[in-house]
């Protein structure tokens, strides 16, 4: 301890304080010397000025800690109190205590508690730590480049390497990989400012984090020489190991973003180089991103939509390429999406399946395509009646009773059941057993007509083709885009031969089986002259009409029942 005066000198001072300071043992030798130099208090403006209040007597006490150095260089952590004495001593006294000890087993547990015990880099916290001071603005404006970068990585298949050599194996194969990856750093972190801090996330998850970053093509080198160094196998008390690793890939400007976002964007990426097929580098990509969260946003609300009413039908004539007349209409549905627009089957049919909600929008679909055939049927009693043709996901049979709704619904709309047909995938009729199989053999003796949908692209299984309720083949469009007789300038083009072969194969085939076959996506006179004269039954496509409202499919059954004059 020492007292000073109002002027900041030391009156006294003890031994103590002396040999704490590297002084001698003889508290007298420091009497005169400026308090504030021995103790470092004027080193920061802060501590300077509130020192100098309690001098004055205008501030009751003072308590910080500072790092003092000794003559001989060696440096100790203290804690300086400055106290005043009663008024008529004129002086205050300053207290210094030797906390060194007590800073070390901090700075130890600290230590402990953000680092990973196992590969022995900065843990979780740390990192998060790390990443918000990076993000901080007074980190990226004063100086360096104001970007920030990040590798994101995973290794494939360690699970399987726990699972099969044990725990032990596997926290020696995670603290061999935290070697390599360290070595990756400090050699993109040669001859400049930073070294990327590698972390372990957790699992066998790291994180390389690239501070002041230059540029995708910095991120995209590191991301290589990552790769690179783990396709070496490891050798773990001679347990040879190989091992690789997926590795999501974000790079920008610090400014703007947050380390939420960061990790999201990471986290999304890692998650495409997974499913691109693993051992490979990806780069976020913006786009696909945002068509990620359009999924994410279609599917949470696809159930609410349909009880909201978001969801219309449109139609599409079904043509007798024989006599040209309309003798079905197929069911698309569309959603009138309140943000994105309206949205065509191929956006949304796809998560209907995927979360379910594609039997309740099946429902709604299929009883109001009977509705308003049943309707088509009582405004024009002198047309032909024309059959409604409805598609059906395979997970419609499985988590619903397809056969009591459909009949539940005929029966609610007045609809004959050979006016409805109802049509599956290829892929999802070849092969069906069970309740699938048992369910189309109800509707089909029910009278509901059966259709595979795009066949000639799945499975093919012709000799199961003839023992399923099947009435209608309809060949996908693929195979009818190489019926074309025109160019773009009018000229003749020469048709595709083999699609002929096969086209034409097709339809004998379905007309020994007693089945008729329609064609997609008939777009050209050529196509449906050619079609027709290798036997197809019926066609579907834009010669005849885009899909359109039921008001139009009246005025077109209104034209066929009016004689022709």
């Amino acid at each position: 301890m020492a007292v000073v005066d109002r002027d900041g000198r030391v009156v006294t001072a003890n031994d103590a304080l002396a040999a704490l300071l590297g002084r001698g043992s003889d508290g007298h030798g420091l009497t005169g010397r400026i308090a504030a130099d021995l103790v470092d208090l004027a080193s920061d403006t802060r501590t300077w000025h509130a020192y100098r209040e309690v001098l004055r007597g205008r501030q009751a006490r003072l308590r910080c800690t500072r790092r003092l150095k000794q003559p001989d260089g060696h440096s100790l952590w203290a804690q300086v109190t400055v106290s005043p004495l009663p008024e008529e001593e004129r002086a205050v006294l300053i207290s210094v205590s030797d906390i060194s000890a007590r800073r070390e087993l901090q700075a130890r547990l600290r230590h402990l508690q953000m680092h990973d015990p196992v590969t022995r880099l900065p843990n979780r916290t740390l990192f998060f730590e790390r990443l918000a001071a990076a993000l901080e603005a007074e980190a990226y404006e004063e100086s360096g480049t104001g970007r920030i970068g990040l590798c994101y990585l995973d290794l494939d298949g360690f699970k399987a390497v726990n699972d099969t050599l044990g725990h032990r194996v596997g926290d020696r194969l995670l603290a061999a990989v935290a070697e390599r990856l360290t070595r990756c750093a400090n050699e993109a972190g040669y001859a400049r400012t930073a070294t990327p801090l590698v972390a372990r996330l957790g699992g066998d998850e790291f994180a390389l984090l690239v501070e002041d970053s230059t540029g995708t093509e910095q991120l995209a080198d590191l991301a290589d020489s990552v790769l690179k160094s783990l396709q070496v196998p490891f050798d773990l008390s001679g347990q040879r190991l190989s091992v690789s690793a997926s590795i999501g890939v974000v790079e920008r400007h610090a400014a703007g973003t947050t380390a939420t976002a960061l990790m999201q964007a990471a986290d999304t990426t890692l998650y495409w180089a997974k499913a691109d097929g693993k051992s490979r580098w990806t780069l976020f990509d913006p786009e696909r991103n945002a068509h990620r969260m359009t999924r994410q946003a279609l599917s949470s609300t696809l159930r609410p939509a349909v009880e909201r009413g978001e969801f219309a039908l449109e139609y599409q004539p079904l043509v007798c390429m024989e006599s040209g007349q309309v003798r079905g209409v197929e069911a698309l549905v569309r959603w009138n999406h309140p943000q994105f627009g309206t949205l065509t089957p191929n956006r949304f049919i796809g998560l209907a399946e995927e979360d379910g909600s594609i039997v309740q929008l099946g429902r709604w679909v299929l009883a109001t395509a009977c509705r308003q055939a049943r309707r088509w049927q009582l405004d024009h009693p002198d047309a032909e009646p024309i059959f409604v043709s409805v598609n059906v996901a395979v997970r419609q049979v499985w988590d619903s009773d397809l056969v009591s709704d459909v009949a539940a619904i005929l029966a609610e709309t007045g609809l004959a059941p050979h006016l409805l047909q109802l049509e599956l995938t290829e892929s999802a009729v070849m092969g069906s057993a069970g309740r699938p199989l048992q369910a189309l053999q109800a509707l089909s003796e029910m009278g509901v007509g059966i259709a595979i949908d795009d066949f000639g692209t799945g499975y093919s299984n012709l000799a199961y083709l003839s023992r399923l309720p099947v009435s209608v083949l309809k060949l996908d469009g693929s195979f009818v885009r190489g019926f074309q007789y025109e160019g773009g300038d009018g000229s003749a083009a020469p048709p595709n031969p083999a699609d002929e072969v096969v086209v034409e194969a097709m339809i004998q085939l379905a007309h020994r089986l007693g089945l008729t076959v329609t064609a997609e996506c008939v777009e050209t006179a050529g196509q449906a002259t050619r079609l027709r004269r290798i036997g197809c039954d019926t066609g579907q496509g834009w010669l005849y009409s885009r899909p359109v409202s039921p008001d139009r499919i009246s005025a077109l059954l209104t034209a066929a029942a009016c004689p022709q004059t």
